[in-house]
């Protein structure tokens, strides 16, 4: 083999034009499976970042009646439920996949809530102690909430740099005062996510335009919620994973745990989001769209496969009198069958790897020029540089049968 292997190089060094014309094919098909695959998985990885809150394996687990999402703005407080308590909290951070947890009420549009002319109509939470580290939020000034921010209901208000950079107008939010259903909270914090996704509002055009789900956050202390809101809600839960892959484990459990202990009402239960499945689906639409692809780069192969044995044909065909010569002193059909196989899947072998060198250089200057994700799948590129081998072994056969059943006679009479 390693012979075969030695004569091949040689072959491919003799005739390297022919050689690069004839893995230009296998090349061209190759590359353009690696970059396809590695683009399609980048944005699959995006994908699964953006729906999952951007790495900090954070999934919510809620009320749900059933007709769905349980909404406290237009349901009344739902009977048979019992709060959620500082002990429940702790016990839920001993269940399996959950690595801390924090309580809290949500509003997605918050309704009556004012500084000076201005109005906020983003998200308003209910925080407990432990809600921004759940969140993985950084305090960019001013301060966090405190205990006696909690025990003694303070009316403080943390908020997003997003709102500050609208609400106030080029003021320093910190000490200004924002009106929340008619009560004063005071700011006292500016917090934005660690991995911060959202765009950019410069504007009130853009705070308009994007209000439902760009227009930022506050936070107010969970215990002042009634003071705004009303008593008796139901709180949610902000579960923090281990990790990306237990995120609907830990939701589940969490879940149940909640079912099993506060829930005497059998027309509504608590539900996890299971985004990890939002975004597979949103992937297997990606990843369909990846295999037509694939099929379609496939044809470079079949083609560069096609130039292989045509390219093999003419070298029996020049190499007729050296096989006539092997066969004479004593070369097997095997030894001649395998020495062309080798260096049909040497040719293609190269042919791969310069497609894989050439697919993920295109992966990364696609990613440079669009902007597109990207992610090189190291298990596609050995796949694909095996794939070419097999080719070279299967268009490479014809050839290779032909030589070694040649008649050396005969073989050695031609020119």
């Amino acid at each position: 083999m390693r012979e075969n292997i030695t004569l091949s190089l040689q072959s491919i060094k003799n005739h390297r034009l022919r050689s690069l014309l004839t893995m230009l094919g296998i090349i061209i098909g190759i590359a353009s499976i690696i970059t396809i695959v590695s683009t399609i998985k980048g944005t699959n990885e995006q994908i699964k970042a953006n729906i999952i809150g951007s790495g900090n394996n954070v999934v919510t687990v809620s009320l749900n009646d059933s007709e769905g999402y349980y909404d406290p703005d237009y349901s009344p407080v739902p009977d048979g439920i019992s709060p959620c308590t500082e002990e429940i909290r702790r016990a839920l951070n001993e269940l399996s996949g959950v690595k801390e947890t924090a309580l809290f009420y949500r509003r997605s549009w918050s309704e009556g809530t004012y500084f000076r002319s201005s109005s906020f109509s983003g998200k308003i939470i209910g925080a407990d102690a432990n809600y921004l580290d759940v969140y993985e939020y950084m305090l960019d000034s001013g301060r966090g909430f405190i205990s006696s921010d909690f025990k003694e209901r303070h009316k403080v208000v943390i908020v997003e740099s997003n709102v500050a950079s609208y609400l106030f107008e080029g003021e320093d939010p910190i000490g200004q005062t924002l009106e929340i259903k008619g009560e004063p909270f005071t700011v006292i914090g500016l917090v934005s996510p660690a991995a911060n996704t959202s765009l950019t509002i410069e504007s009130p055009e853009d705070y308009w335009m994007y209000h439902q789900d760009e227009s930022g956050t506050i936070f107010i202390p969970i215990d002042c919620w009634p003071i705004v809101f009303r008593y008796d809600e139901p709180q949610n839960v902000a579960v923090k994973a281990s990790s990306t892959d237990a995120m609907t484990k830990a939701g589940n459990n969490v879940a149940r745990y909640l079912n099993e202990k506060l829930v005497r009402n059998n027309s509504i239960q608590y539900k996890a989001d299971d985004l990890l499945e939002q975004a597979a689906q949103i992937q297997e639409f990606t990843n369909s769209t990846k295999q037509q692809l694939i099929w379609i780069a496939a044809i470079s192969l079949l083609v560069g496969g096609i130039g292989v044995m045509n390219i093999m044909l003419v070298s029996v065909t020049e190499r007729t009198r050296e096989i006539g010569l092997k066969k004479a002193i004593g070369a097997r059909k095997k030894r001649i069958l395998t020495q062309f196989l080798t260096e049909a899947g040497v040719l293609t072998f190269f042919g791969g790897l310069i497609g894989v060198i050439a697919g993920i250089g295109f992966s990364f200057l696609l990613s440079l020029l669009t902007g597109a994700p990207t992610a090189i799948s190291i298990p596609a590129c050995l796949i694909a540089v095996i794939f070419s081998i097999v080719i070279g072994i299967v268009f490479g056969l014809i050839p290779a049968v032909k030589a070694a059943n040649l008649n050396p006679i005969d073989a050695l009479r031609r020119d």
